[in-house]
């Protein structure tokens, strides 16, 4: 089944010249396990083609339950030079947050079961 990644993780995001530094947190090992198979640089390529220009990069960081992500051209050249809106990249984890994976209909059902 489809969901957004703010349905089963959460995110913050920064900025470092012309890169925008993302984290994405599990709030489990099965959801880690999810997010590590289903988000891949590949479709983060795809999924922020318009504010990245070079390559998406991806450590995971197992002992945390976390993906650093980092979008490499996704500043127009930072923060002293960009034109954008948000040049510092503080509203990308909420872009991020906005796609959509396919997850086990049972984890969502535990994740939401968690919020409630």
């Amino acid at each position: 089944m489809k969901a957004r990644l703010a349905e089963i993780a959460h995110a913050r995001s920064g900025d470092k010249a012309d890169r925008a530094d993302i984290g994405l947190f599990a709030r489990d090992p099965e959801t880690y396990a999810v997010l590590k198979r289903e988000v891949t640089p590949e479709r983060l390529a795809r999924h922020f083609a318009v504010i990245a220009s070079g390559p998406v990069e991806i450590w995971p960081l197992d002992n945390l339950l976390a993906l650093k992500i980092v979008l490499n051209g996704a500043l127009q050249g930072g923060a002293a030079r960009s034109l954008r809106m948000d040049n510092l990249g503080k509203s990308i984890a909420a872009q991020l947050l906005r796609m959509e994976i396919e997850v086990p209909e049972t984890l969502l059902a535990a994740q939401r079961r968690r919020r409630a």
